[in-house]
């Protein structure tokens, strides 16, 4: 059977094509596979991320003293079982051009003192719905000494602790000071029956120095 060239020819073309893809294509795969060689998949595992995530934040976190949470959580709280009373907003303040009513049968000043440092109360008055208690503080001390007065600790005579505010008081006494007056308000509504009140003053952050005045006086 004679074979016709056309027909011979498209074979020979055919399969020169074919072998020519197979080695094509194993040369490819060789190049690609060397070229990859070394990376891995990345770890993509939740529970991994998860625990990185929860150790950066576990080293961001700032530990607080206990003392000074226990103290801002106090000032804050009203343990006569009535529920706590909201605080006097900034424009519920005294209006320090109203008439001072009636001051109350205190025998003042009075005073306290502790490592050369003065504390007294020269005045007790109300006016409108607050109790107005006026003080002084001196340092007679060879250092300076700072006080914080969001814990300025105040009770009445059945133990409950009142929310109070200050204005004028410095936030630092330095060594050797004048004499420095300001004003402690305590709203009417949370003195309720109270008969005495009593004062605690500490330094900050040192919490040292102990000021303490009880059993004064308001009715």
């Amino acid at each position: 059977m004679k074979v016709n060239s056309t027909v011979a020819l498209t074979f020979t073309l055919l399969a020169l094509m074919l072998g020519a893809g197979v080695l094509t294509g194993t040369w490819g795969f060789a190049q690609g596979r060397t070229a990859l060689k070394g990376i891995k998949q990345p770890d993509s595992r939740p529970t991994k991320g998860a625990a990185a995530k929860n150790t950066s934040t576990r080293e961001d976190i700032v530990l607080l003293k206990e003392e000074d949470v226990l103290k801002s959580v106090k000032e804050k709280m009203n343990t006569g079982g009535r529920g706590a009373s909201p605080s006097p907003s900034p424009s519920a303040k005294p209006d320090q051009n109203k008439p001072d009513a009636a001051p109350t049968s205190a025998k003042l000043p009075m005073t306290t003192q502790a490592s050369g440092v003065a504390m007294d109360v020269t005045g007790i008055r109300k006016q409108g719905e607050y109790l107005l208690l006026d003080v002084a503080l001196k340092n007679n001390s060879d250092q300076a000494v700072k006080f914080l007065y969001s814990f300025l600790n105040v009770t009445d005579d059945k133990g409950r602790l009142i929310v109070a505010d200050t204005t004028g008081l410095p936030p630092e006494l330095p060594s050797k000071s004048d004499r420095f007056t300001g004003t402690i308000s305590i709203p009417n509504s949370m003195l309720d029956d109270a008969q005495k009140i009593s004062l605690q003053l500490s330094d900050y952050p040192d919490q040292k120095l102990q000021l303490k005045m009880a059993d004064i006086p308001i009715k």
